[in-house]
């Protein structure tokens, strides 16, 4: 089956999806709430959740690898809970792996992203299990194709990590 989800956090949830949405291969988007304590998480009651994006891909024409490239070059993976002007652990960068083989890759870019010496530092990206994606609420979802003037610390900084 070429259709398959990714689910990653690089800080605000906005930023990432809008760049995110237009990208070769990536069939849908959807912001919502990983990793945290409590079930039915919301914006004002999500302890210990990232914000992230859940990403529907077609393998056929994009692939995880290039999915984590391109995360790591829209956001900083070099603050701890921190992109921009937002701070704490909702703003944490995250890749959330599925399976052991996007554990494998995902240590891979990270080892690549690190070795480019393009940041300043080395990557405090965390690798967590999958457990389950919760939706933000509607409000939150497109947010920047409904206020595009809207709130994004989230543009492309880099080219290509990957050779």
């Amino acid at each position: 089956m070429s259709i398959k989800k990714a689910y990653i956090a690089g800080g605000c949830f906005w930023g990432m999806e809008d760049l995110f949405r237009v990208q070769p291969g990536i069939k849908d988007t959807e912001v919502g709430y990983l990793g945290g304590e409590n079930e039915n998480p919301t914006y004002k009651n999500h302890p210990g959740h990232a914000e992230g994006i859940e990403l529907t891909y077609d393998s056929n024409e994009t692939s995880f690898k290039a999915i984590l490239d391109y995360f790591f070059r829209i956001h900083n993976p070099t603050t701890i809970d921190q992109q921009g002007n937002d701070r704490g652990s909702s703003y944490r960068s995250t890749i959330f792996f599925q399976n052991e083989e996007e554990k494998a890759i995902s240590e891979e870019v990270i080892k690549i992203v690190d070795d480019s010496n393009r940041w300043e530092a080395n990557a405090v990206t965390t690798l967590e299990p999958f457990t389950v994606f919760w939706p933000a609420e509607p409000e939150h979802q497109d947010y920047l194709l409904r206020i595009p003037n809207g709130y994004t610390c989230h543009f492309e900084r880099f080219g290509t990590f990957l050779k």
